[in-house]
Protein backbone atom coordinates (compact mmCIF):
# COMPACT_ATOMS: atom_id res chain seq x y z
CA UNK A 1 0.00 0.00 0.00
CA UNK A 2 1.34 3.38 -0.74
CA UNK A 3 1.41 5.72 2.13
CA UNK A 4 2.46 9.63 2.19
CA UNK A 5 5.87 8.67 3.33
CA UNK A 6 7.02 7.10 0.09
CA UNK A 7 5.41 9.64 -2.11
CA UNK A 8 8.82 11.16 -3.07
CA UNK A 9 9.38 7.74 -4.55
CA UNK A 10 6.22 7.69 -6.52
CA UNK A 11 6.24 10.91 -8.61
CA UNK A 12 8.50 10.09 -12.18
CA UNK A 13 8.23 6.57 -12.03
CA UNK A 14 6.89 4.14 -14.70
CA UNK A 15 3.80 2.83 -14.02
CA UNK A 16 2.74 -0.54 -14.60
CA UNK A 17 -0.60 -2.43 -15.32
CA UNK A 18 -1.92 -5.82 -13.55
CA UNK A 19 -0.27 -7.95 -15.89
CA UNK A 20 3.69 -5.82 -16.35
CA UNK A 21 2.76 -3.57 -19.05
CA UNK A 22 4.27 -0.22 -19.32
CA UNK A 23 1.42 2.33 -19.25
CA UNK A 24 3.30 5.61 -18.76
CA UNK A 25 5.09 7.69 -16.19
CA UNK A 26 3.45 8.87 -12.69
CA UNK A 27 2.87 12.57 -12.65
CA UNK A 28 1.01 14.05 -9.56
CA UNK A 29 -0.61 12.42 -6.60
CA UNK A 30 -3.86 13.17 -5.32
CA UNK A 31 -4.87 12.94 -1.48
CA UNK A 32 -8.52 11.91 0.00
CA UNK A 33 -9.95 14.44 2.37
CA UNK A 34 -11.61 12.25 4.62
CA UNK A 35 -8.28 9.86 5.20
CA UNK A 36 -5.45 11.74 3.94
CA UNK A 37 -4.12 9.03 2.56
CA UNK A 38 -2.86 8.54 -1.44
CA UNK A 39 -5.98 8.29 -3.83
CA UNK A 40 -5.34 8.80 -7.35
CA UNK A 41 -2.27 9.37 -9.49
CA UNK A 42 -1.99 11.26 -13.03
CA UNK A 43 -0.17 8.90 -15.43
CA UNK A 44 1.37 10.59 -18.56
CA UNK A 45 0.75 8.53 -21.25
CA UNK A 46 0.81 8.99 -25.51
CA UNK A 47 3.89 8.76 -27.54
CA UNK A 48 5.52 12.20 -25.90
CA UNK A 49 3.88 12.00 -22.57
CA UNK A 50 1.00 14.84 -23.55
CA UNK A 51 -2.09 12.82 -21.99
CA UNK A 52 -2.40 12.60 -18.47
CA UNK A 53 -5.14 9.70 -17.07
CA UNK A 54 -6.41 9.45 -13.44
CA UNK A 55 -5.40 5.85 -12.09
CA UNK A 56 -6.55 4.69 -8.37
CA UNK A 57 -3.56 4.45 -6.40
CA UNK A 58 -4.86 2.89 -2.99
CA UNK A 59 -4.09 -0.62 -3.99
CA UNK A 60 -1.26 0.35 -5.59
CA UNK A 61 2.35 -1.67 -5.43
CA UNK A 62 5.84 0.01 -5.44
CA UNK A 63 8.29 -2.00 -6.50
CA UNK A 64 12.42 -1.40 -7.88
CA UNK A 65 10.73 -1.39 -11.15
CA UNK A 66 8.15 1.08 -10.48
CA UNK A 67 4.46 1.23 -10.01
CA UNK A 68 2.53 -1.33 -10.53
CA UNK A 69 -1.35 -0.35 -10.38
CA UNK A 70 -4.50 -3.06 -10.29
CA UNK A 71 -6.01 -1.88 -13.85
CA UNK A 72 -5.38 -2.71 -17.23
CA UNK A 73 -3.64 -0.20 -19.97
CA UNK A 74 -6.88 -0.30 -21.79
CA UNK A 75 -8.73 0.27 -18.84
CA UNK A 76 -6.71 3.42 -18.36
CA UNK A 77 -6.25 4.32 -22.00
CA UNK A 78 -10.06 5.10 -22.10
CA UNK A 79 -10.26 6.58 -18.39
CA UNK A 80 -12.40 9.97 -18.37
CA UNK A 81 -10.81 12.75 -19.99
CA UNK A 82 -10.52 14.82 -16.41
CA UNK A 83 -8.08 17.98 -16.13
CA UNK A 84 -5.23 18.06 -13.66
CA UNK A 85 -5.66 21.48 -12.49
CA UNK A 86 -4.94 20.96 -8.70
CA UNK A 87 -8.14 20.13 -7.49
CA UNK A 88 -10.85 17.07 -8.38
CA UNK A 89 -14.37 18.16 -7.86
CA UNK A 90 -16.84 16.14 -6.46
CA UNK A 91 -18.07 15.12 -9.67
CA UNK A 92 -14.59 14.23 -11.27
CA UNK A 93 -14.19 11.82 -8.64
CA UNK A 94 -17.27 10.22 -8.75
CA UNK A 95 -17.16 9.58 -12.34
CA UNK A 96 -13.98 8.25 -11.65
CA UNK A 97 -15.35 5.66 -8.80
CA UNK A 98 -17.94 4.46 -11.03
CA UNK A 99 -15.32 3.81 -14.41
CA UNK A 100 -13.20 2.32 -12.31
CA UNK A 101 -15.81 -0.09 -10.14
CA UNK A 102 -14.20 1.41 -7.11
CA UNK A 103 -16.59 2.57 -3.70
CA UNK A 104 -16.74 6.28 -3.21
CA UNK A 105 -14.26 8.13 -1.04
CA UNK A 106 -13.72 12.13 -0.16
CA UNK A 107 -12.96 14.87 -2.67
CA UNK A 108 -9.07 14.71 -3.67
CA UNK A 109 -6.59 17.56 -3.23
CA UNK A 110 -3.30 17.37 -5.07
CA UNK A 111 -0.13 16.84 -3.66
CA UNK A 112 2.92 17.09 -6.05
CA UNK A 113 5.97 15.71 -5.23
CA UNK A 114 7.99 19.07 -4.60
CA UNK A 115 4.88 20.11 -1.92
CA UNK A 116 5.73 16.20 -0.56
CA UNK A 117 9.52 16.61 -0.36
CA UNK A 118 9.41 20.01 1.11
CA UNK A 119 6.93 19.42 3.66
CA UNK A 120 4.62 22.06 2.71
CA UNK A 121 0.39 21.49 3.50
CA UNK A 122 -1.48 20.67 0.18
CA UNK A 123 -4.69 22.81 -0.97
CA UNK A 124 -7.41 22.49 0.66
CA UNK A 125 -10.43 20.43 -1.19
CA UNK A 126 -13.85 21.78 -1.67
CA UNK A 127 -16.44 21.01 0.48
CA UNK A 128 -18.10 17.78 -0.14
CA UNK A 129 -21.57 18.52 -2.26
CA UNK A 130 -24.52 16.16 -2.95
CA UNK A 131 -23.73 14.29 -5.71
CA UNK A 132 -26.98 12.28 -5.66
CA UNK A 133 -29.15 14.89 -7.78
CA UNK A 134 -31.64 15.56 -4.99
CA UNK A 135 -30.81 18.86 -4.70
CA UNK A 136 -33.15 20.87 -7.19
CA UNK A 137 -35.06 23.44 -7.05
CA UNK A 138 -39.34 22.85 -7.94
CA UNK A 139 -41.66 20.33 -6.76
CA UNK A 140 -40.06 17.57 -8.53
CA UNK A 141 -38.03 14.89 -7.55
CA UNK A 142 -35.52 13.44 -9.36
CA UNK A 143 -36.37 9.43 -11.19
CA UNK A 144 -40.40 10.76 -10.20
CA UNK A 145 -41.81 13.09 -12.22
CA UNK A 146 -38.92 15.23 -12.92
CA UNK A 147 -39.32 17.36 -16.33
CA UNK A 148 -37.11 19.17 -18.91
CA UNK A 149 -38.59 22.81 -17.42
CA UNK A 150 -37.20 21.97 -13.69
CA UNK A 151 -34.12 23.68 -12.61
CA UNK A 152 -31.34 21.51 -11.51
CA UNK A 153 -28.65 22.67 -8.54
CA UNK A 154 -26.20 23.86 -11.87
CA UNK A 155 -28.77 26.32 -13.32
CA UNK A 156 -29.50 24.51 -16.04
CA UNK A 157 -32.55 23.03 -17.59
CA UNK A 158 -32.98 19.11 -18.08
CA UNK A 159 -31.63 16.50 -16.22
CA UNK A 160 -28.77 14.09 -17.25
CA UNK A 161 -28.88 10.09 -18.67
CA UNK A 162 -25.33 9.44 -18.30
CA UNK A 163 -23.15 11.88 -16.42
CA UNK A 164 -23.29 15.08 -14.57
CA UNK A 165 -24.52 17.99 -15.40
CA UNK A 166 -22.01 20.91 -16.26
CA UNK A 167 -23.80 23.30 -18.29
CA UNK A 168 -25.98 23.70 -21.27
CA UNK A 169 -23.36 22.47 -24.06
CA UNK A 170 -21.46 19.19 -24.91
CA UNK A 171 -18.04 19.05 -25.63
CA UNK A 172 -17.02 16.97 -28.51
CA UNK A 173 -13.26 16.07 -28.50
CA UNK A 174 -10.79 14.18 -30.61
CA UNK A 175 -7.78 13.06 -30.76
CA UNK A 176 -4.35 14.49 -32.80
CA UNK A 177 -1.55 13.30 -34.03
CA UNK A 178 1.89 14.84 -33.42
CA UNK A 179 4.44 13.48 -34.63
CA UNK A 180 8.43 14.02 -33.89
CA UNK A 181 11.56 12.24 -34.87
CA UNK A 182 14.29 10.76 -31.92
CA UNK A 183 17.71 9.88 -32.56
CA UNK A 184 18.98 6.46 -32.31
CA UNK A 185 22.35 4.41 -33.26
CA UNK A 186 22.02 2.33 -36.15
CA UNK A 187 25.58 1.27 -36.71
CA UNK A 188 29.39 1.92 -36.58
CA UNK A 189 32.13 2.93 -39.53
CA UNK A 190 35.94 1.76 -38.97
CA UNK A 191 39.06 2.99 -40.83
CA UNK A 192 41.54 -0.06 -40.27
CA UNK A 193 45.11 0.48 -42.10
CA UNK A 194 46.68 -3.30 -42.11
CA UNK A 195 49.94 -4.10 -44.58
CA UNK A 196 49.97 -6.48 -48.06
CA UNK A 197 52.45 -8.12 -49.96
CA UNK A 198 52.55 -7.09 -53.59
CA UNK A 199 54.93 -9.13 -56.40
CA UNK A 200 56.16 -6.01 -58.31
CA UNK A 201 57.85 -7.33 -61.96
CA UNK A 202 59.60 -4.87 -64.04
CA UNK A 203 62.08 -5.05 -67.07
CA UNK A 204 65.78 -3.55 -66.35
CA UNK A 205 67.97 -3.48 -69.08
CA UNK A 206 71.82 -5.28 -67.90
CA UNK A 207 75.07 -5.45 -69.55
CA UNK A 208 77.84 -7.82 -69.56
CA UNK A 209 80.88 -7.76 -71.26
CA UNK A 210 82.56 -11.22 -73.19
CA UNK A 211 85.51 -12.29 -74.37
CA UNK A 212 85.96 -12.11 -78.40
CA UNK A 213 89.23 -13.31 -80.23
CA UNK A 214 90.76 -10.72 -83.13
CA UNK A 215 93.06 -12.43 -85.36
CA UNK A 216 94.75 -9.46 -87.94
CA UNK A 217 97.44 -11.06 -90.38
CA UNK A 218 101.29 -9.52 -90.51
CA UNK A 219 101.54 -6.56 -92.62
CA UNK A 220 103.69 -3.12 -92.83
CA UNK A 221 101.95 -1.65 -90.33
CA UNK A 222 101.86 -3.61 -87.59
CA UNK A 223 105.24 -6.04 -88.29
CA UNK A 224 107.04 -3.69 -86.15
CA UNK A 225 105.17 -4.68 -83.30
CA UNK A 226 104.71 -8.82 -84.02
CA UNK A 227 108.78 -8.54 -84.05
CA UNK A 228 109.62 -7.19 -80.78
CA UNK A 229 110.06 -9.59 -78.37
CA UNK A 230 111.99 -12.91 -78.76
CA UNK A 231 111.52 -15.33 -82.07
CA UNK A 232 109.93 -18.03 -79.42
CA UNK A 233 108.50 -17.70 -76.29
CA UNK A 234 105.81 -18.26 -73.32
CA UNK A 235 103.31 -15.41 -73.03
CA UNK A 236 100.12 -14.42 -71.01
CA UNK A 237 97.49 -12.35 -71.00
CA UNK A 238 94.49 -11.41 -68.91
CA UNK A 239 91.11 -9.52 -69.63
CA UNK A 240 88.68 -8.49 -66.96
CA UNK A 241 85.07 -8.95 -67.46
CA UNK A 242 82.18 -7.12 -65.69
CA UNK A 243 78.68 -7.61 -66.18
CA UNK A 244 75.85 -5.30 -64.57
CA UNK A 245 72.88 -6.64 -62.70
CA UNK A 246 69.94 -5.79 -61.47
CA UNK A 247 69.38 -4.13 -57.99
CA UNK A 248 66.15 -3.51 -55.93
CA UNK A 249 65.96 -0.71 -53.02
CA UNK A 250 62.51 -0.07 -51.35
CA UNK A 251 61.65 3.62 -49.98
CA UNK A 252 57.66 4.20 -48.05
CA UNK A 253 55.92 7.08 -49.87
CA UNK A 254 53.08 8.64 -48.76
CA UNK A 255 50.28 8.30 -51.47
CA UNK A 256 47.08 9.67 -50.27
CA UNK A 257 44.91 10.30 -46.92
CA UNK A 258 41.66 8.73 -46.12
CA UNK A 259 39.07 9.92 -43.44
CA UNK A 260 35.54 9.22 -42.53
CA UNK A 261 32.80 11.54 -42.85
CA UNK A 262 29.17 11.69 -42.18
CA UNK A 263 26.51 13.08 -43.89
CA UNK A 264 23.45 13.59 -43.69
CA UNK A 265 20.58 12.24 -45.63
CA UNK A 266 16.64 13.10 -45.29
CA UNK A 267 14.30 10.32 -46.35
CA UNK A 268 10.25 10.47 -46.17
CA UNK A 269 8.75 7.72 -43.39
CA UNK A 270 5.24 7.31 -43.05
CA UNK A 271 3.57 7.08 -39.52
CA UNK A 272 0.30 6.47 -39.02
CA UNK A 273 -1.76 6.03 -35.93
CA UNK A 274 -5.36 5.57 -35.10
CA UNK A 275 -6.91 8.62 -33.34
CA UNK A 276 -10.07 8.73 -31.66
CA UNK A 277 -12.81 11.22 -32.25
CA UNK A 278 -16.27 11.68 -30.18
CA UNK A 279 -19.25 12.59 -32.28
CA UNK A 280 -22.81 13.69 -31.68
CA UNK A 281 -25.70 12.61 -32.45
CA UNK A 282 -28.72 14.86 -31.97
CA UNK A 283 -32.46 13.15 -31.40
CA UNK A 284 -35.97 15.08 -31.33
CA UNK A 285 -34.26 18.17 -32.85
CA UNK A 286 -33.07 19.56 -36.55
CA UNK A 287 -29.08 19.57 -36.36
CA UNK A 288 -29.13 22.75 -38.78
CA UNK A 289 -25.26 22.52 -39.01
CA UNK A 290 -25.80 18.83 -40.52
CA UNK A 291 -28.07 20.34 -43.16
CA UNK A 292 -25.79 23.08 -44.40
Amino acid sequence: MIGTETLDRVIGKDVYDESGQKIGSAGEVYLDDETGQPEWVTVRTGMFGTKESFVPIRDADLTDDGLRVPVSKARVKDAPKIDTDGHLSPQEEQELYRYYGMGAGGTGTQTTGREHLAGTESTTGMAMEDTSGRHVAGTGTVGTGMTDTDTNRHGTVGHDTSGPTTDDAMTRSEERMTVGTASEETGRARLRKYVVSENVTQSVPVTREEVRVEREPITDANVGNAMDGPAISEEEHEVTLHAERAVVEKEAVPVERVRLDKTTVTDQEQVSADLRKEEIEVDGARDDDRRR
